[in-house]
């Protein structure tokens, strides 16, 4: 995973989305000449993409037909994949290594995002190498994590996540309570390959991506997902959620960031094991929430846990708003908060986050307004000392020159009040403070202290309220 620091965007972002479609035409496949550097036009090997697009798994090893999906190797030129898409701290890493003669792949939520022509958040490599072995080519790189060891290799400022086969190999069947067996009539390395991609949470996530030989490994059925905008998990969905709940928040994270549905039984399991996530400890749903409201998703991301009754366990005072303005799970319809978040994601991206400090103050301003409507100039009053750093006085004399309508279906704006210059500033800043939060942010509104103190993210916050 290659990962950046935590930033405030500071300016609008629209990504154009273009047809989901587009890039699946027929498949060909013809020998790849010279396999080069992703950097550099070194060239390290020669090798040959003559496989067929397809290749059946066969019967596994009891004898029965086999229910995994057909196998697909596919050439990422046509699917439209450039090595320039890949970022620059990834493609160091993945050239250190085959320099070295290891192999190397991208595997994961990555190559399904090159896929749909979006810009990853974060790239996760795979290779051959041990990670002893990863540790010796790189100089800055550490050892992390005991049950599932990967290396971190440091490349600026950048964090790039390195696993390897041999780590997932002894970590195959670990909780795993479904029968495997080994495929017939494939070779040693799609077994690996194979073996690694079945231990992916969902098929759109168990594609493995080799950008030297220019070869798409599909064994989960992930690109046909795709092509449905399908989000289904690579074993039965029962299974896949108790041995790892935190999945269930991983899917509604996904398909709102993605706009996907999920499958039938995905859909049924999402909802009837929501109570696993409170196995999950506090700092683990603080990250997976970060996720889901900091990336650029937030308004999809709060829909799909109302409607699987997730906001309840997660975010209980604004489940409750929900319920006191008659919301239901499939409403289709607007509110202020889901307004909020909106507006936050147009400014937002994956690879171009927000801080926590941000969202978690979103969320208690708008608790304080639906305890307590208030004037639109108290609201405005507030976000402008936000903006210039604490200064209410010059806030609320900008604030006082507003003369833009509003929308007035919000009942958390109350009727003008016409209040004095005095009252004005005592209820500007008594706003935020009065704003009550649930049990999984409690411990982080201090947070919200951050914002005096970033200038772009204070743009944001004016700019939203």
């Amino acid at each position: 995973m290659a990962v950046s620091g935590l930033s405030f965007a500071c300016k609008p972002y629209f990504p154009l989305r273009p047809s989901l479609f587009h890039c699946f035409g027929k498949i060909r496949f013809g020998s790849v000449a010279a396999i080069e550097t992703l950097d550099e036009p070194e060239t390290f090997i020669k090798g040959n993409n003559s496989q067929s697009s397809d290749n059946s798994p066969g019967k596994n090893v009891s004898g029965e037909d086999s229910k995994l999906p057909q196998w697909k190797k596919l050439n990422s030129q046509d699917l439209g994949i450039s090595t320039s898409t890949i970022s620059k701290p990834t493609r160091k890493v993945l050239n250190g290594l085959k320099r070295k003669g290891f192999e190397v792949y991208l595997v994961g939520g990555c190559v399904r995002d090159l896929i749909l022509k979006r810009t990853p958040k974060d790239f996760d490599i795979i290779t051959t190498a041990e990670l002893r072995e990863v540790m010796r080519v790189f100089s800055r790189c550490e050892r992390i994590g005991r049950r599932f060891p990967i290396c971190h290799v440091h490349v600026g400022d950048t964090i790039v996540e390195v696993s390897s086969f041999s780590t997932s190999t002894r970590n195959f069947g670990r909780g795993l309570t479904h029968e495997l067996g080994r495929p017939a009539g494939c070779d040693e390395k799609d077994f690996v390959r194979w073996r690694n991609c079945l231990q992916r949470d969902f098929t759109i996530n168990g594609l493995m991506f080799d950008p030297y030989a220019r070869i798409i490994y599909d064994y989960m059925g992930g690109i046909e997902d795709i092509k449905k905008a399908k989000v289904r998990t690579v074993i039965p969905a029962s299974t896949s959620f108790q041995e790892d709940c935190a999945r269930i928040l991983r899917a509604i994270r996904i398909a709102s960031r993605l706009g996907f549905t999920f499958s039938r039984e995905t859909a049924h399991f999402v909802k009837s094991l929501s109570c696993l996530i409170l196995k999950l400890d506090k700092s683990r749903l603080m990250l997976e929430m970060n996720y889901m409201l900091a990336y650029g998703s937030a308004e999809a991301s709060l829909r799909l846990l109302w409607k699987f009754g997730l906001l309840e366990i997660l975010l209980p005072f604004q489940a409750a708003y929900f319920v006191r303005n008659g919301f239901r799970r499939l409403d289709k319809r607007s509110n202020m908060l889901l307004s909020l978040f909106s507006k936050l994601d147009r400014l937002l991206a994956p690879d171009r986050p927000c801080h926590s400090s941000l969202w978690i103050g979103i969320l208690a301003f708008h608790k304080a307004l639906s305890d307590k409507p208030r004037d639109l100039l108290v609201v405005a009053a507030f976000s402008l000392a936000v903006h210039n750093g604490g200064d209410i006085l010059e806030a609320v004399d900008i604030a006082r020159r507003i003369n833009k309508s509003h929308d007035s279906s919000f009942h958390e704006i109350s009727e003008p009040q016409y209040l004095d210059r005095q009252t004005l500033k005592d209820e500007a800043m008594s706003a935020y403070s009065q704003a009550p939060v649930s049990d999984l942010v409690e411990d982080q509104v201090a947070d919200f202290n951050v914002l005096y103190h970033h200038r772009e993210a204070c743009c944001q916050l004016t700019t939203y309220l």
